[in-house]
């Protein structure tokens, strides 16, 4: 068998671990493998053909996996719906207690309960929301 069907089989072998790994790592050394089949299509010796798979190999390892890693563990930037809404400053419209009460929330009227539930938020004052239970604002005042 040639020498670059050789580093193909295995490009191949390292792409199907891949596959089944999902770590990039084995992602690496098949496109290496692949460099090494390159070279021996252009008549290499064997070494020249190792040299040029352990360089792409080093090179792809340090160089593109750190950046593709951190590509696929970004989380989103952008919050959207009541998510977004988690942290922000609200406005007490109607007393809030643990049962119930209304906020103003980014110009938008909320119903809300206040959490510790033993709290009482008076009309006016500020709350931080800590998060949103249906259609529900949990509240807090900015004071405990």
């Amino acid at each position: 068998m040639a020498d670059w069907a050789i580093w193909v089989v295995v490009a191949g072998a390292l792409f199907v671990g891949e596959l089944l790994t999902l770590t990039l790592v084995l992602a690496m050394f098949a496109v290496a493998a692949l460099v090494g089949g390159a070279v021996a299509v252009l008549g290499a010796d064997v070494v020249w053909q190792l040299v040029a798979f352990a360089g792409a190999a080093g090179a792809l390892g340090l160089g593109l996996r750190p950046a593709a890693r951190r590509h696929l563990q970004r989380a989103p930037s952008l919050r959207t719906g009541t998510e977004a809404l988690v942290g922000e400053r609200a406005v007490v419209v109607e007393q809030v207690d643990a049962d119930n009460g209304r906020v103003k929330i980014r110009g938008e009227v909320w119903s809300a309960r206040s959490y510790p539930t033993t709290a009482v938020l008076a009309v006016g004052s500020e709350a931080h929301v800590l998060r949103i239970d249906g259609a529900t604002a949990i509240v807090h005042s900015f004071e405990i």
